[in-house]
């Protein structure tokens, strides 16, 4: 195990509990003793249900150092990306309503792979025709392992093949470990264009997948009688074309983290005096809008139990879930958690 976990691991970095529990889950799938793992792991298994738990990152690793070694699976980050797919594709549908296009999603994901914790980062770079989507550990050495390169590229690929009109397929793949003698599974994740010993992990595709059409949600009702992916303010006399414009926008821009008055006066199309002074002519000003967009999506959001807080408070642009309760209490007088009880 000490080959995994190196001496560089910042003893502040912490995971969710959301990746602890698709290694054991995919782990139970493969026959072996949740509670053992756990236990031999060290990791606290009573506080896994609760979703925004922090756990020490070292907890993560010696998880999937354990597991891997007791199903004797090379294989089993593949498999834990699909499952890290699967977990999370209602956060991804709410992403795909408030993004246009594939390239507004990608905008998104360096944010939304936070969600993970002190994990690494993706990047985004441009090869000739194609696009790299780059995966950079904050631990270097665990990048010459299999097990988090092959979750993080696994979870993406099935991202990218489900969110647009088009399928947005992998061009190549790029691993920053040694080749395996069975690639197999590999191969049928990715395809065959495969390339090891590289730099980083990477997963490249077509520059002009970009443009392509982010899927638009069926709005009608569900059975619970909620309308998840209905326009936030379509309830709203249009009449003011701008202030209604203006609210989506922000709603759109709310996951990347930082919504200025200058990148929403861009994305209008007029300079950032002019959305002043028309805001000033409604009697308000762009950060009494702002707040007004966040405190009323929280609530669209809470109520919908299969987004977490701490999903809700990526969603809303938020850095840590403390930010956006705090921000919640003072607008409605109650805690996100207190509120999704009543």
């Amino acid at each position: 195990m000490n080959d995994f976990i190196g001496q560089s691991i910042d003893p502040s970095w912490t995971v969710y509990a959301a990746p602890l529990n698709a290694i054991l889950q995919v782990s139970e799938q493969l026959g072996l003793s949740k509670q053992l793992l756990m236990k031999e792991a060290g990791v606290d298994g009573s506080e896994l249900n609760i979703p925004d738990r922090r756990f020490p990152v070292n907890a993560y690793f010696r998880l999937y150092q354990v597991a891997a070694s007791a199903a004797d699976d090379p294989d089993l980050g593949l498999t834990v990306g699909r499952v890290t797919f699967l977990k999370g594709l209602n956060l991804q549908l709410y992403l795909a309503t408030v993004c246009k296009s594939f390239r507004d999603y990608l905008n998104l994901m360096p944010s939304n792979v936070k969600l993970r914790g002190d994990i690494g980062c993706v990047t985004i770079h441009r090869e000739g025709d194609l696009v790299e989507l780059r995966w950079e550990p904050l631990m270097p050495e665990t990048g010459r392992k299999r097990f988090v390169s092959d979750e993080m590229l696994a979870a993406s690929a099935g991202i990218f093949n489900s969110l647009c009109v088009k399928p947005v397929r992998v061009m190549k793949a790029n691993f920053s470990y040694a080749k395996p003698l069975d690639i197999s599974k590999l191969e049928d994740t990715f395809g065959r264009n495969l390339s090891f010993d590289e730099p980083f992990s990477s997963l490249f595709f077509q520059r002009e997948a970009l443009n392509y059409p982010m899927l638009q949600q069926d709005y009608h009702e569900g059975p619970d009688h909620s309308h998840p992916f209905r326009d936030f303010f379509e309830e709203e006399d249009p009449s003011d074309q701008l202030l209604f414009t203006l609210k989506q926008s922000i709603v759109r821009y709310l996951p990347e983290g930082e919504v200025t008055i200058a990148k929403l006066a861009t994305s209008l199309h007029i300079s950032r005096r002019t959305l002043q002074r028309r805001l000033s002519d409604r009697e308000t000003n762009f950060l009494q809008v702002l707040q007004e967009v966040r405190s009323r999506v929280a609530l669209r959001y809470l109520s919908d139990d299969r987004l977490g807080i701490t999903e809700i408070a990526f969603l809303l642009g938020y850095a840590d879930q403390g930010s956006f309760s705090s921000a919640f209490k003072s607008w409605h007088g109650v805690s996100p958690r207190d509120y999704r009880r009543k």
